[in-house]
């Protein structure tokens, strides 16, 4: 039978392996940190995406349209 030695022993054995295991992972602050550097560096990226989009659906009208007045390549 365990008596409250036992259990006491087993409670700070258990506080050792955790604190040794989670001593590598950052605070919440260096955490909240990160992430709000990554996602603004996600947010920046979308708005590039948007800007690339909108030019490529330019250069895709323009040339639907020469398509259009030079079928395979040649003058109508």
């Amino acid at each position: 039978m365990l008596t409250q030695a036992d259990f006491n022993e087993v409670e700070q054995l258990v506080k050792e392996v955790v604190r040794e295991e989670i001593k590598h992972l950052p605070t919440k602050d260096e955490f909240f940190t990160k992430m709000d550097e990554v996602v603004g560096r996600l947010q920046k990226i979308e708005q590039e995406l948007t800007v690339v989009a909108h030019q490529t659906k330019g250069h895709e009208d323009r040339i639907t349209g020469l398509e259009k007045i030079h079928p395979q390549s040649q003058h109508a």
